[in-house]
């Protein structure tokens, strides 16, 4: 098992069982037993079986992958307790209220959750780029308890119309690194896609700023579409978008209001978490 490497067919094969299977309990006795032997920071967590499987599953099953990751999910929320300490939803109600962020209701064909934020509805006067980064971090708290997301992973569509300059003032070279830091190797999800459409100009800029950040992996699932996008944008993901994207179904405000209600009865969950993360 430790020596498993990432993309093996004994990974995938582990990914694919269910959650009782008593194949995994090499594993999980394993990564728990580094955490237990790491140090006071992570004697007094619990670490369920549940917990930890989100670790080895987004890097099918390869321990040593698995363990830096758990490791540095925790240094990643003690560095930004902006960000991590308060995932109550409330503060970030009049976001979600405005339309700006929505999960889709179907997994695209390769079984990845698709996540659409609008920048239209982020006033950047009202609300920091740390609030916005909070909005993402609720949802992936949420959505990593899910198998097949831990599996197959997530794919984001960015709608920057309406971007403006003060948009751009929020994304400090600091935050900048913070947001990269989620995408590679602090957060248990498999970042299969970004997509962005309606993007201007002034983005590439910030692009640029967290590009250096990234890896390699992560750059190239990086997809510009521009403002004709809805051609290239359905390829990526037929049948599934809201009418707004070239969907036939449902609208956006339909995406937002069940995910905002979602959200709002995972309150209790998301307090319990807010200081200890389990």
């Amino acid at each position: 098992m430790a020596e498993m490497r990432p993309g093996t067919a004994a990974g995938q094969q582990l990914n694919a069982l269910p959650d009782h299977s008593p194949l995994l309990q090499p594993g999980l006795q394993e990564l728990r037993r580094r955490a237990r032997e790491a140090g006071a920071a992570f004697s007094s967590l619990p670490f369920p079986d549940a917990f930890l499987l989100r670790f080895l599953r987004a890097r099918d099953f390869d321990l040593d992958l698995a363990w830096r990751l758990l490791q540095n999910y925790y240094k990643w929320r003690a560095e930004c307790p902006e960000i991590s300490a308060d995932l109550h939803p409330r503060s970030i109600l009049g976001l979600l209220k405005a339309g700006y962020h929505g999960v889709l209701k179907s997994r695209d064909v390769t079984g990845s959750k698709v996540l659409i934020y609008r920048i239209a509805y982020w006033d950047p006067k009202v609300f920091t780029a740390y609030d916005v980064f909070r909005v993402s971090l609720i949802t992936s708290e949420l959505i990593v308890q899910e198998p097949d997301t831990q599996r197959n992973g997530v794919k984001v569509i960015f709608d920057l119309e309406g971007w403006q300059i003060s948009h751009a003032l929020q994304i400090a070279p600091s935050v900048a690194k913070k947001i990269a830091s989620v995408l590679t190797d602090s957060f248990p999800l498999k970042v299969r896609g970004i997509h962005f459409i309606n993007e201007p100009v002034i983005f590439h800029a910030v692009i640029s700023m967290i590009r250096p950040f990234l890896t390699e992996k992560i750059k190239q699932r990086i997809h510009m579409h521009g403002n004709n996008y809805k051609q290239t944008l359905l390829q990526h993901f037929p049948k599934i978008l809201p009418l707004e994207y070239g969907g036939e179904e449902f609208s956006m405000e339909d995406i937002c209001q069940e995910w905002t209600n979602f959200i709002m009865k995972s309150e209790e969950y998301l307090s319990s978490i807010s200081e200890t993360s389990q």
